[in-house]
C-alpha cells in the first residue's frame, strides 16, 4: 500500500516540474523513494508556500 502512495506522489510531483528548481526535484522524489513519504510531502507543501507569491501556478 506504501508502494501506490509513493507513486501517487511522485505522479504529483510532475505537475511542478516547471515550477520548482531541478535540486528541488530531485530531492522531494528522493526522499520519496527512500521511504520518507510524509517529509517529502511536508518538503513539498513547504516549498509551494515560499514560491506562492512568485508563481501564480505554484498556488
Amino acid at each position: 500500500m506504501a508502494e501506490m502512495d509513493t507513486m501517487k506522489f511522485l505522479m504529483d510531483l510532475k505537475q511542478y516540474k516547471d515550477v520548482l528548481p531541478k535540486q528541488t526535484m530531485k530531492t522531494l522524489k528522493g526522499q520519496a523513494l527512500s521511504g520518507d513519504l510524509e517529509g517529502a510531502k511536508k518538503g513539498l507543501g513547504a516549498v509551494l508556500r515560499r514560491r506562492a507569491g512568485k508563481c501564480e501556478r505554484a498556488q
